[in-house]
Formats: C-alpha cells, sequence, structure tokens
C-alpha cells in the first residue's frame, strides 16, 4: 500500500511536533510518524520519578506551549512536561500516525522519497527526520562480564532508589543524568560509587541570577556550529548541575564530603573486578577548570556592561583530590548490587539511504538542509546552534525548515 504525501515527519518528540506545528499553520499537507504510542514518549519512559528540567520554565520555547505560569524561575518536573507533550498533538490539530516504526527512506523512482513502514509506504516530496541522537541507550561490550547476581539498569530506565534491589549502587558517569541519580540514592541511604568523567560543572546560581540566565547574556546558547573546535565536539557531554533551586548547586568534591566514594572511570570489569582509570583528580580538575572559566566569564561580562551585582564567592571544596586513586574494586566485597549506566545513547540514521552522513554518522547539513533536496535534520545538538536540541531553541529551527518547504525552497546544501 502506498499513500502519497507533501511532507513526511519522522519522529514526534519536540523537534518533530514543532516542525508540525509550523507545517499546520501554513495550512501545508504533511504527516508525523511516531514509533510509540504517543508524541514526546522519551520523555515519559525515559526519565526518573524526580526528574526536572535543568533550563527554567521561562525558556520552555515548544510553539504554541511556551510557558506562561507564574513560575518562570521554576522548573518543571517530568510528569509536567509528558503531560504538554501528551496533548500537544490535540491541542493544535496535527497530523499524528502513531506505532508506525519507519524501516527506510529511499529515493522514489518517480522522485521524491518512499518513507517505508511496517505496513504503508508513502510518497512524499519532502522528509524531515526528527528521531534525535538520544536514540539507544548505550552500554559497554563488557557489561556483559558483570555477575548476572547484580542488576544493570541504564539511566532511561531508573525510575527511583526503590526499584534497586538492597546494597550498594554503582554508577557509571558524571553528566546531569549520572550525577543527580547518584546524588538521589545516596539521600535514599544507600552506599554510592560514581565512575567520574571529565563533564563539567556550572553552579545552580551566581551573583544574583540563575546561571541559564548568565549563559544567555554570555550568548553561549546562541553560538553557532561553525565556532566549535572540532566537529566531534558537539557531541560532548553535558556540565553536571541542579535541576531544582532547594537542592543548591551539585559539586562532586561535596559528594565526596557527604561519603559518596569518587573513582576514575570504569575501564573493564574482570573476574568480579571493575577495572578503573587512575584519572579521577585529573577529571576533578578539569571539572572545577570548567566551573572557574565560567565564573570568570561572567565576572568579564559584569566589569565590562558596568552592572551592579553583587559579588560572590564560590566554596572552593577540594575534597576528592583527597581521596585514593582505586585501580580495582572488587563489586561483591563492596556490597554493589547494582550498576547504573549513565554514559549516554547511541544514534544511527541508518533507514535514511542517502549519502548524506559525516564519519560519525552525523547528517551533513545546514541548518537541517541536506544535499538531497527535500531531505532535512531537525532537532539534534548543534544542528545550527547550541540550543539546536534544546526545548530553548528547537523551534528556531522548525520555522526555519518549515518555510523552506512552504516557500518551495529546495533543500539542498550549498556546495
Amino acid at each position: 500500500m502506498i499513500q502519497t504525501l507533501d511532507t513526511i515527519i519522522i519522529g514526534g518528540g519536540q523537534g518533530g511536533l514543532a516542525t508540525s506545528y509550523y507545517l499546520k499553520q501554513q495550512g501545508r499537507e504533511h504527516l508525523m510518524l511516531e514509533q510509540s504510542d504517543q508524541p514526546g514518549s522519551a520523555w515519559r519512559d525515559g526519565r526518573w520519578d524526580s526528574f526536572t528540567l535543568v533550563t527554567p520554565n521561562r525558556m520552555f520555547h515548544l510553539p504554541g506551549a511556551e510557558y506562561t505560569g507564574d513560575q518562570p524561575g521554576g522548573f518543571l518536573g517530568r510528569d509536567e512536561v509528558v503531560e504538554i507533550f501528551s496533548r500537544y498533538a490535540d491541542k493544535f490539530g496535527l497530523p499524528l500516525r502513531t506505532h508506525a516504526r519507519v524501516s527506510a527512506v529511499e529515493a522514489s523512482p518517480s522522485g521524491g522519497f518512499l518513507v517505508r513502514t511496517q505496513d504503508i509506504t508513502y510518497q512524499a516530496n519532502n522528509v524531515v527526520v526528527a528521531t534525535g541522537l538520544f536514540q539507544t541507550p548505550k552500554v559497554p561490550a563488557f557489561a556483559d562480564r558483570i555477575s548476572s547476581s547484580i542488576t544493570q539498569l541504564h539511566s532511561a530506565a531508573y525510575r527511583n532508589p526503590n526499584q534497586l534491589p538492597e546494597g550498594g549502587v554503582l554508577v557509571v558517569g558524571s553528566s546531569q543524568s549520572g550525577c543527580q541519580i547518584a546524588q538521589e540514592i545516596h539521600k535514599s541511604g544507600r552506599s554510592v560509587y560514581l565512575c567520574v568523567s571529565c563533564a563539567g560543572r556550572i553552579p545552580r546560581s551566581y551573583r544574583g541570577k540563575d546561571i541559564m540566565a548568565w549563559a544567555e547574556l554570555l550568548g553561549i546558547s546562541e553560538r553557532t556550529v561553525d565556532m566549535l573546535p572540532s566537529p566531534k565536539a558537539k557531541f560532548a557531554a553535558n556540565p553536571h548541575m541542579a535541576g531544582k533551586t532547594d537542592s543548591g548547586s551539585i559539586n562532586l568534591h561535596q559528594f565526596a564530603r557527604d561519603g559518596i566514594q569518587l573513582l576514575g572511570r570504569l575501564q573493564d570489569v574482570r573476574n568480579g573486578k571493575a577495572v578503573l582509570a587512575p584519572d579521577l583528580h585529573d577529571n576533578l580538575a578539569k571539572v572545577d577548570k570548567f566551573e572557574a572559566d565560567m565564573l570568570h566569564n561572567i565576572d568579564t561580562y559584569i566589569e565590562k556592561a558596568g552592572l551592579d551585582q553583587p559579588a560572590e564567592q564560590v566554596a572552593q571544596i577540594k575534597d576528592g583530590y583527597a581521596l585514593e586513586l582505586i585501580g580495582e574494586l572488587d563489586l561483591e566485597v563492596r556490597g554493589i548490587r547494582s550498576v547504573i549506566w549513565a554514559i549516554g545513547y547511541t544514534f544511527d540514521f541508518g533507514m535514511v539511504k542517502f549519502p548524506v552522513f559525516d564519519e560519525d554518522g552525523y547528517p551533513i547539513q545546514k541548518r537541517g538542509l541536506t544535499k538531497q533536496p527535500g531531505l532535512y535534520f531537525v532537532g539534534l545538538p548543534w544542528l545550527h546552534k547550541q540550543k539546536s536540541g534544546l526545548l530553548a531553541g528547537v523551534a528556531e529551527d522548525a520555522a526555519h525548515i518549515a518555510h523552506s518547504i512552504c516557500a518551495g525552497q529546495v533543500s539542498k546544501l550549498d556546495t
């Protein structure tokens, strides 16, 4: 069965919804295909119970659903975000088909594209791929060598400490998810071991403003992809920070002071022992420098702009440097009964049968436009700006792509 449509959007997350919103506004025929049972399902299925956004509510810019409540400086929780997404398509009458997994996007003999699902093939003039980069939870191959008596979860499957068996917990990864999960489990009374990477740290607030307000003033979110030092820099882990004002700031040295055992990177598991890199102190130094550089940039901005902002001395905690560098950790001896992998996700655009990807598998594009006429990408980190993959910035790229489609412009990257 073949159905002909002008535009197919693959993915019902924030990128797909925003693009559909703008196409609907302009009366352009299209259909959004979502493999799950509702739009934005990743927010429901891939976030823990106490999850909140780390960007303030005022930065929630999903078009037509911008935050208008009385807590612009607060942080929406997982269930609140899920509720917005679940109602979004109905609220704006967006054409959506759920339980539709796309297996291939290929050239049509008559021109345009064939988009294949399990039961229907669509003929389309335009295809917008909005599946994001966070597609498959990343777990290292050596995880298979961990005893079956130890529960293993990716951060996407973690919900709360009660789902874990009694005993200690090893959390692998210290970006936002790893640090917030480790902190929550520690507060529940468990022994927590945290493998630390060099993902940076930023405080929740500084000199009278939320840190994201300073990031906006510094133009960080407006940085464009051509400003990155290398193409691979767009995959850098997000700095860890608190997502709740009542939790203060997250600091690995404070973790050490509170009793969380900090470790170097996990390199392997052999004979029941975690093999650890001797890089804990080096990683902590990089984390500390990330924050110091950020605060220096803010101080410089305040001085140059002549702002009347109160000076602030951020506590310089150094407890992590006093910790012994451990090369091996016997999981059974330490009573570790759970491992949580907080090391990110992999992505695969193999369903798109066109040579529009670089050596990392990331689309070669300019603000979502590829060299294949009519083929677009949206909702990816650093698609155009630092904020392109965030709720704060996805609308800009979606509007640009929708405008290109509706204006009859050809999606083709300049060469």
